[in-house]
């Protein structure tokens, strides 16, 4: 049973994984007339365009380039295309020369910068160029210490600066950190210079290569104080200088106290290392200082943890004061004994020398593709986080509003976290079900970062985001269990606003229910309606139906009829009492189940089998519900529209049980376009369509073809089941039996934080001490000021931001929003 399972996991991650890194055609650059361009232009989309009379040697070259830069640019939202210049058309920007040289960014119809193209000299300076135009608010360029000194004093207090120097304008490394201004500009403020002399005058000499700092101002209270520097010392790559702001953003020190081995932070899933200062109950504050000293030194390099020994279950050796922990998976963590903080520093410089020199000489064997970061969501996280979402639509909540705010109105409450990819993928789809919802529902969306109110998760009850609960007044919330999508939450809200089961009085009203006129608003987001027909003394029969509709409320209508003139109903459908009446809206028919002795669950697993469709089409989407139900795949490849000729063989064999043990389905490569990346995994290379494909998840992974040259008939089909079910036919190919699996295990802080309290040992702070009871928790609530501090004995887990250097017991600063 586990490798079966595991089968289908294996099945459905290839499935997920080659819809994500399924690419279209390449795109190639747009050749327009003047007119047909500028129709083309929208109001705030960005457009860079080259305007040109004919083609020449001397334009040619300029042209290949502006075609490589054509992906990169719309992956911004910005389109690149090649005017044409005509005699039947004139333009003041195509000009009287033969060969103009010349191209232009605009933003809707207006014209924001023009660009001679000997500027624009290769596919990194197009980028560089086009992105330092759109970005003049998000980048500013200076030229000498007085403008960054201005710019440092202003920031004070209230944000970061990135900092860098590049060689010249339209370098690689200019287009990397124009990328990184993309995605980080409205988080940080960024500055760039190309002034040798200023660079020399913050200290550093080496001016032949392209340098990042990251400027800590927003902790900084005094005009007179300085920000703190962090050099950046990889090369200014776009992954490198995201993976360093990734660091800044980590928290500076955090404590632990479980086994070194077990951790798992951010740094490592950036690739570096983790030091472990180990201490103990006497010598806690002054090991916290050197920690914290270390932390500074080491920043953007490793990542440091202060090892409580006391509360650990695991034996640290009594002479080690340091835990060195390499990023590689399944090498043992080093203990060791280092009394010099340089001693420590040097250890972690020296381990990424080595791995470096081990990177440069794996570079041509086909080393992994560092542009993906954690996973797949994070990757899209960072490539798309440019686009400020409209938050305004959504309320945010705080512990001081949260309890007002869900007892006065119904409200959806989405609990994440900012620093968690899926979160924010997810806060996207969020935001734009506010935009549907806008002006239409009476429920009220808010939200609430848990990366800045943990107490009031973890009072909610949640240990893991993102996670979507309901609140109704007089009723326990409701969470929600289905995919993170707008249109699944939406259902979701939907169904939501009528109470299943819907308490049915008469014959005519079951009668509506049943076609669909009575929640005729509500049958888009549930094509099935279920009727349940109990007698009046069927009183356990109805308690189970009951708790079953409360069970799937949101997911599809329920309702139940228990009158006395219920035989009428039971008749005229030829249902045996109890059952249940499924409506199908859109094939227009009603289906009896009986529901002899069922209880709760098992009504449950009838309603939800029923809601799966015969003959699916699978698409992206709706593909994770059916390999739920664990059976082979049995896929109709198709260009298009299937042949209802084939579609009805395929169901006659599904209303004869032929195709009981499979999940028969079909797949539009047209809606799909994923569908021909798989054909070709299988194929090698794409077969001819419509074809029939089984991935047999029961024998390691193999996928059988039905013969290409045999019509699709109920015959031919049912014979080629015989011989697949009697070894006689050979596969095509058999899936990698690899794991699926993301690069470190979830690390749940908030539940490791519950987990620590009967385990940490107490430090004397009376009013840290009374979190350990829940009924003065709600007396603190009374006490904005003393809740909003950390319960220190309490957890397991602590962070400790960059601020407590410069102000002991400051309250931890709210994430900017605008960092979406």
């Amino acid at each position: 049973m586990m490798s079966f399972s595991f089968n289908i996991f294996r099945v459905g991650i290839s499935f997920v994984m080659m819809c994500v890194f399924y690419k279209s055609a390449v795109d190639s650059l747009s050749e327009l007339s003047p007119q047909k361009y500028f129709s083309t232009l929208q109001p705030g989309k960005a457009s860079l365009a080259y305007f040109c009379q004919a083609d020449s040697p001397r334009t040619s070259v300029f042209l290949e380039e502006l075609n490589e830069a054509v992906k990169p640019l719309q992956d911004y939202g910005i389109s690149v295309a090649k005017v044409n210049c005509v005699k039947e058309e004139t333009s003041r920007y195509c000009g009287k020369e033969k060969d103009l040289v010349r191209a232009y960014l605009f933003r809707g119809d207006i014209l924001l910068r023009e660009f001679p193209t000997d500027t624009l000299f290769n596919v990194n300076a197009i980028v560089a160029h086009v992105l330092f135009a759109l970005l003049f608010n998000e980048v500013k360029y200076i030229t000498t210490l007085e403008d960054l000194q201005n710019i440092e004093n202003a920031l004070k207090g209230k944000a970061n600066i990135a900092f860098s120097y590049v060689r010249a304008i339209g370098t690689p490394e200019h287009r990397a950190v124009m990328e990184a201004a993309f995605v980080y500009g409205t988080t940080y403020q960024f500055v760039l210079t190309t002034e040798t002399a200023l660079l020399e005058s913050i200290g550093t000499e080496d001016i032949e290569n392209a340098h990042l700092y990251f400027f800590h101002c927003k902790q900084v209270l005094g005009l007179t104080e300085q920000c703190r520097r962090t050099l950046m010392e990889p090369p200014l790559t776009t992954l490198n200088i995201h993976r360093f702001i990734k660091t800044m953003e980590a928290p500076l020190l955090t404590e632990v106290a479980e086994d070194p081995q077990q951790v798992s932070t951010v740094h490592l899933q950036l690739g570096l290392p983790l030091v472990f200062i180990v201490s103990q109950q006497a010598t806690y504050e002054a090991d916290r200082r050197t920690a914290e000293w270390v932390a500074w030194r080491l920043l953007g390099k490793a990542g440091v943890l202060l090892l409580l020994r006391d509360s650990l279950e695991v034996d640290i050796p009594l002479h080690a004061n340091v835990v060195f922990r390499r990023a590689e998976e399944g090498v043992p963590a080093e203990f060791l004994v280092l009394h010099d903080i340089d001693l420590i520093i040097s250890r972690v410089e020296s381990n990424m020398h080595i791995e470096e020199i081990q990177e440069d000489g794996d570079e041509d064997m086909g080393s992994p593709d560092m542009d993906i970061q954690d996973d797949e969501v994070a990757e899209t996280v960072y490539r798309d986080r440019k686009r400020r979402l409209p938050l305004e639509l959504t309320v945010e909540l705080t512990e001081e509003t949260f309890n007002a705010t869900v007892v006065a109105s119904d409200s959806i409450v989405l609990f994440y976290a900012g620093w968690q990819a899926v979160s924010m993928a997810f806060l996207q789809s969020y935001v734009d079900l506010a935009i549907k919802l806008k002006g239409t529902s009476s429920m009220l969306l808010t939200r609430v970062n848990c990366a800045d109110w943990p107490d009031l998760c973890t009072k909610q009850n949640v240990t893991e985001f993102p996670v979507v609960k309901m609140y109704k007044e007089g009723k326990s919330p409701v969470s929600y269990p289905g995919m993170l999508g707008t249109e699944d939450l939406l259902k979701f809200i939907q169904l939501n606003r009528i109470s299943c089961p819907v308490n049915i009085t008469s014959v005519q009203e079951a009668e509506e229910y049943l076609s669909g006129e009575l929640y005729k608003d509500l049958i888009s987001y549930s094509s099935v309606s279920v009727l349940g027909l109990f007698s009046p003394n069927m009183t356990t029969a109805k308690e189970d139906f009951t708790e079953a509709g409360n069970y799937l409320k949101g997911c599809v209508i329920t309702g139940i009829y228990s009158e006395d003139d219920v035989l009428i109903l039971s008749h005229k459908y030829a249902a045996t009492l109890p059952a249940l009446l499924l409506a199908r809206h859109k094939e227009g028919e009603i289906e009896s189940i009986p529901l002899a002795n069922s209880p709760a669950q098992d009504i449950v697993q009838i309603i939800t089998d029923a809601l799966v469709e015969t003959f699916p089409e699978i698409t992206v989407e709706n593909l994770p519900i059916y390999l739920r139900l664990q059976k082979p795949l049995f896929i109709l490849f198709s260009d298009g529209s299937i042949n209802p000729q084939y579609k009805k063989a395929i169901l006659t064999l599904v209303n004869e049980k032929h195709l009981d043990s499979l999940t028969p389905c079909w797949l539009n490569l047209k809606n799909t376009p994923v569908g021909r990346g798989i054909l070709e995994a299988y194929f090698d290379a794409l077969p001819p369509l419509p074809l029939l494909v089984m991935v047999n998840l029961h024998s390691g992974g193999q996928v059988f073809a039905f013969p290409s040259d045999q019509a699709i008939t109920e015959q031919n089909l049912l014979l080629w089941l015989k011989k697949l079910e009697a070894g006689l036919e050979s596969h095509i190919t058999i899936l990698p039996a690899q794991e699926w699996k993301p690069p470190l295990p979830a690390y749940d802080f908030l539940s490791m934080m519950d987990a620590a309290a009967s385990h940490r040992p107490t430090r004397k702070d009376p009013e840290c001490a009374k979190e350990t009871d829940a009924q003065e928790n709600d007396k603190k609530h009374e006490d904005k000021s003393a809740f909003r501090k950390e319960p220190i004995e309490t957890l397991r887990i602590k962070h400790w931001n960059r601020s407590n250097l410069f102000k002991e017991g400051e309250k931890s600063f709210k994430h900017d929003n605008k960092e979406l």
